[in-house]
């Protein structure tokens, strides 16, 4: 595994005799000034969420250091983030304080300036283009198989366990989400199926093991593709290293499971007709994907820079538009409450194995893994995110779809 501690951005150095202009920092009575406003809003912001500062509750923020505030103002959640990798506030119940801020709305009230080219260059440009779509891979799929084995259930399912037909643990509740795929894609024996983005290979696994199909996905992750060629040897299951967009054979199925967060809004109908021209006329397509609520925001920039390089989550509109002529919505299932319970189990057990992994990762990727983890089960907490599984046909199902029991 790659050494993968985050070091904070030095300043660069200066090349030729030319001097730069040296930064003046202003006096401090003026920093105090700007701190104690930078407090005060924050701390009306905050009561309006039931969040004190250096309060005694687990939900509290503890400030350390009082610039954070001033970067919380400038920056929204980058800032937020960074100080908290950077040790300066804690709070015992990140995710509890996260869906407080979502659920009273406070992200609405911070607009940093200093994000405007951010925010146009997620509208205008094509990030997910098939030169940058690995980037993700290398940044955070291939960060270490050990890691995500020690963090994940026994079959690797890095998605939304589903909780909600009674599962009392990780495992059970993955299992019950791999099958429920397999039933609202109605599988027989000897059907072909493809996973577009299959990660370490359960969904194959599990759908080759029990329902007797065949099985081609594709991924951007070298780590991922390696491990589960070997957890599947001996299944008909066959992996390959490849950008969506060069798929061009028939398949009876296809699912889709947490890929779709990847793809980018300027390439959603690309990716739809991918599917449209993969699947055969009477076939069925199952789309398991993490959504927001409203069209008009932008990626976060926390979530951007750290840990979904170039992700974007899309809303019910931009899948309507994307697969519109080419696709009946069957059914549309939304279980995104279930995504607290598994993020608050993937949390549980990277605690518990971190201790193997600290003298490597260090100590700034902790922070920033708890963050990442504890904050997105807080935005679920709060439903500022949903999880979708759509059933997509081509011409539709005579006589109607009907969803399988959980």
């Amino acid at each position: 595994m790659a050494t993968t501690d985050l070091e904070a951005d030095q300043p660069a150095q200066a090349t030729g005799p030319a001097q730069p202009a040296q930064h003046v920092e202003p006096p401090q009575a003026v920093r105090d000034v700007a701190a104690s406003g930078a407090s005060r809003f924050a701390a009306e912001l905050l009561a309006r969420a039931d969040i004190r500062l250096n309060g005694a509750r687990p939900w509290d923020m503890r400030i350390h250091d009082p610039q954070v505030l001033e970067r919380v103002v400038a920056l929204g959640n980058l800032g937020l983030g960074e100080a908290y990798m950077d040790d300066q506030w804690d709070c015992d119940r990140l995710d509890e304080f996260f869906a407080r801020v979502l659920r009273a709305h406070l992200d609405e009230q911070i607009d940093p300036a200093r994000l405007v080219f951010h925010a146009l260059k997620a509208r205008l440009m094509n990030r997910q283009t098939v030169r940058r779509a690995w980037k993700v891979g290398q940044q955070h799929y291939d960060i270490g198989n050990a890691f995500y084995e020690a963090m994940l259930d026994k079959r690797m399912t890095y998605t939304c366990g589903y909780w909600s037909g009674g599962a009392r643990t990780l495992d059970e509740a993955q299992e019950a989400k791999l099958d429920l795929i397999c039933r609202k894609l109605g599988l027989e024996p000897g059907m072909r199926l493809l996973d577009i983005g299959c990660g370490w290979g359960s969904l194959m696994k599990f759908a080759a093991e029990h329902y007797g199909v065949s099985c081609v996905g594709v991924t951007i992750s070298k780590e991922q593709a390696a491990l589960g060629a070997e957890r599947c040897k001996g299944l008909p299951v066959e992996f390959r290293l490849q950008d969506y967009r060069l798929l061009d054979e028939k398949f009876d199925r296809i699912a889709s499971v947490g890929m779709f967060e990847h793809v980018g809004h300027k390439n959603y109908r690309a990716y739809m007709e991918v599917a449209h021209r993969c699947l055969v006329d009477d076939g069925i397509f199952v789309l398991h994907t993490i959504g927001k609520n409203r069209r008009d925001t932008t990626p976060d920039p926390w979530v951007d820079k750290y840990i979904f390089p170039n992700g974007e989550l899309p809303t019910i509109g931009q899948i309507a538009d994307a697969s519109g002529g080419l696709f009946v919505v069957e059914d549309l299932h939304n279980f995104g409450a279930d995504y607290d319970r598994t993020l608050m189990a993937w949390h549980a057990n990277f605690e518990a194995a971190w201790p193997r992994f600290a003298p490597e990762m260090g100590h700034r990727f902790y922070r920033m893994w708890r963050y990442y983890l504890l904050s997105c089960a807080g935005a679920f907490r709060a439903r500022d995110i949903q999880l979708w599984q759509y059933v997509l046909t081509r011409h539709g199902l005579l006589g109607g779809y009907r969803r399988p029991q959980a």
